[in-house]
């Protein structure tokens, strides 16, 4: 790809009506074109639900699929967020920045102090900060049984706050999907990073004084899902759905996922498969898919008249890392930890294009039990067929996925892999 077109989509003109980056993207873009891509979309920041990087990367697509003749629509809601000032726990002499854990319970400027003790000692909390030391693992949600019932332990005990270490394959503090459905502890949690928990983790073995300080704004703000529909005269649909926010810049977690969605919504509508298009991205994932369920429930075409549905969920092509002594070693090559799966009628098809691809290779029956993310909820609603991708990379949920993280030789196979299934159910 030539540096204008490169320019074209990283440069302030993105956000015209019509670019010239969506009147010239090829069926087949090679890797530089999503690198582009990539860049542009790690180039927004911070993508939590509703944020300014959200809205501003929801524009930015918007700008793309109209200038190739999609009819966009924004369906507005509303999600939790926080504007923290300052987060930190601080024993003795050491101090450490922590992740306010949504939906964020302030301590207020003056923060909390209590005796900080850990969450397995025997006995009552009462009035202390207990700290929860996760085992290893990717972790995604708090409400995973390792997560969810030892925050209801150091509760239901008395605990007065409560600080994670979420203990994974980088150091680093790993957020967590959380409900904004469901009524959560109504006291502060925070997120650690294992590489700062050492002086922490004794000093709660003694119980010794701690302050925590999460000092906040918090509340409900304006988000919105991109609805993108191209109207082919079809009887039916082909949806195509990919999650926009997250925690922090989501290169890998939610770029690479887009850059697939955006060239499929480019090569399908020169394509004109003989479906109509719709092509969603989706806000307020943080909150356990809450974008996706709004357009499932309010938005989606029903079942009968959806020819089948495609999710593309997270790090669908992210870097796999060497874990070694000295610390992680970039590797060329995919992280394996992403999952495909399909409903009977495709799952074939799908297999024969996705050989060869690490990880999504070995396609599984899209069921309650395998299927992940939102595609979970729209089996459950009776769409058939259906195709749908998760993944956890190393960096997932950290501020560290960053542009290290993915890159546009890892994007294109999974890219062309998405669209020669496509191709093959659909015929």
């Amino acid at each position: 790809m030539g540096a204008s077109r490169r320019g074209v989509i990283l440069g302030a003109g993105a956000l015209a009506t019509a670019t010239p980056a969506a009147q010239a993207a090829p069926a087949g873009p090679d890797a530089a074109w999503f690198q582009a891509v990539l860049e542009r979309f790690a180039g927004f920041g911070v993508k939590a639900s509703g944020g300014p990087g959200d809205t501003a990367s929801g524009a930015w697509l918007e700008a793309e699929l109209a200038g190739l003749g999609y009819r966009c629509e924004r369906q507005a809601f509303e999600v939790p967020y926080a504007e923290v000032r300052t987060a930190t726990l601080a024993v003795g002499d050491h101090q450490a920045p922590v992740f306010p854990q949504a939906i964020v319970i302030p301590t207020g400027p003056g923060g909390l102090s209590a005796p900080l003790r850990l969450a397995t000692s025997e006995g009552g909390l009462d009035g202390a900060i207990a700290l929860i030391v996760l085992p290893f693992r990717r972790w995604v949600s708090t409400a995973e049984p390792a997560v969810s019932r030892a925050l209801t332990d150091a509760f239901g005990r008395g605990a007065e706050a409560a600080v994670l270490v979420t203990t994974g394959p980088t150091g680093e503090a790993v957020a967590l999907n959380v409900s904004a459905a469901k009524p959560g502890f109504r006291k502060p949690v925070a997120i650690l990073a294992p590489k700062d928990a050492e002086p922490f983790v004794a000093a709660a073995r003694t119980g010794q004084a701690a302050a925590l300080t999460v000092d906040a704004v918090s509340g409900r703000r304006p988000a919105y899902n991109l609805i993108a529909r191209l109207d082919l005269g079809a009887p039916k649909t082909l949806i195509v759905t990919t999650p926009r926010s997250g925690w922090f810049t989501c290169a890998a977690e939610r770029g690479s996922g887009l850059a697939v969605w955006l060239a499929l919504a480019h090569g399908l509508a020169a394509a004109k498969p003989g479906v109509n298009l719709e092509f969603v991205a989706t806000s307020g994932h943080e909150y356990i898919y809450l974008g996706g369920e709004q357009y499932l429930e309010h938005r989606a075409p029903k079942p009968s008249a959806t020819r089948m549905w495609v999710h593309i969920g997270a790090s669908a092509a992210a870097r796999d890392w060497h874990e070694l002594a000295g610390g992680l070693r970039p590797l060329p090559s995919a992280d394996a930890q992403r999952v495909l799966t399909a409903t009977p009628e495709v799952i074939d098809r799908v297999r024969a294009a996705f050989q060869g691809i690490s990880g999504l290779e070995a396609v599984y029956l899209a069921s309650k039990a395998n299927a992940g993310g939102e595609l979970v909820n729209v089996i459950e609603a009776g769409y058939a067929p259906a195709i749908g991708h998760y993944g956890g990379h190393r960096y997932f949920h950290t501020a560290g996925d960053d542009l290290r993280c993915v890159s546009g030789d890892l994007v294109a196979p999974v890219a062309a892999a998405f669209r020669a299934a496509i191709t093959a159910t659909l015929t």
